[in-house]
């Protein structure tokens, strides 16, 4: 099983920006075998929609740092673990910008990102960033062209309903061939559907200290996904999935563990990240609690 930890981003370790990079080259050294990042633009007062399905933004979104920079620096003072995002809200941005920021990372680190992406659920952010939120499922469909093709072609040219790329000659191309993965979000039959279709993965969630753990809902979403991309003419074997763990307090550090272990017992999934937002103040209680779930983890 592999075992990856957010980077210091949101929360109070958004202050500790100062020291990402230190987390980033000490948690290689602890054992992780991942960083990741999240993306939050926005903790509106007044939310029309609020976080997980309640009323309102939890304070964690209150603070939070750039999800690029991140990427960047933690690439920069690694050199083994893998560097991700889960998830960054791709219709927000012009895919040609966003290309080039991940193919970036992917040279900094050696090849080692993993792209995650969704579409979030906040229309205030979708407000801020001038993009329609209605438009989100096929604006990320278009963004995967945009980088699919950047990443695999030259020149790039891309002409669709909402971006257009000229050509151009993009002569850097990410490290990996023939891409970084592509990993998904999904929830929605339609969501599913195209992680089947046209990701590499799918990135299911866990809260420890809200919910029980249900291997069965995770084997069986994974099947449906891998139905779905043997209809589409894929080999259904070719795809996998990392699970977020989001505690939602210290005091879950025993169910933590405790997925760890059923995912790797009791479902497919090998590999997993544990996100820190609600269980540090700072860099050195993040690293301490990232040491702990290593060890009980791996025993």
């Amino acid at each position: 099983m592999q075992i990856g930890f957010t980077l210091p981003q949101m929360g109070a370790l958004a202050n500790e920006a100062a020291r990402a990079a230190r987390f980033a080259a000490e948690a290689e050294r602890l054992g992780a075998d991942s960083l990741w990042v999240g993306d939050r633009m926005l903790a509106p007062v007044n939310p029309s929609v609020g976080y997980m399905g309640g009323d309102g933004i939890p304070e964690v979104f209150h603070s939070v740092l750039d999800p690029f920079a991140l990427m960047s620096a933690a690439a920069a003072v690694t050199e083994r673990v893998r560097i991700g995002s889960n998830v960054l809200n791709a219709p927000w941005y012009p895919p040609a910008l966003l290309a080039r920021s991940l193919t970036t990372i992917d040279q900094i680190s050696g090849g080692r990102l993993i792209a995650g992406f969704g579409t979030g659920w906040s229309p205030e952010e979708y407000q801020a960033a001038g993009v329609p939120m209605p438009q989100r499922g096929a604006r990320l469909d278009e963004c995967l062209d945009v980088l699919f093709s950047w990443w695999s072609e030259n020149p790039v040219e891309h002409h669709g309903e909402h971006w257009s790329v000229p050509a151009s000659r993009v002569n850097v191309k990410s490290v990996q061939r023939p891409r970084p993965p592509v990993h998904l979000a999904a929830f929605s039959p339609a969501a599913l559907r195209r992680v089947a279709r046209r990701a590499d993965g799918w990135l299911p969630v866990h809260v420890p200290g809200a919910s029980g753990f249900d291997p069965a809902a995770l084997n069986g979403t994974m099947a449906e996904i891998r139905r779905h991309a043997a209809e589409a003419g894929r080999d259904p074997a070719e795809l996998g999935a990392v699970l977020r763990i989001n505690p939602v307090s210290p005091e879950n550090l025993d169910e933590t563990v405790e997925t760890i272990k059923r995912a790797q017992a009791e479902t497919e999934i090998d590999h997993v990240f544990v996100e820190l937002m609600n269980l540090a103040k700072d860099v050195d209680q993040a690293l301490e609690f990232a040491e702990q779930v290593l060890r009980l983890a791996r025993g």
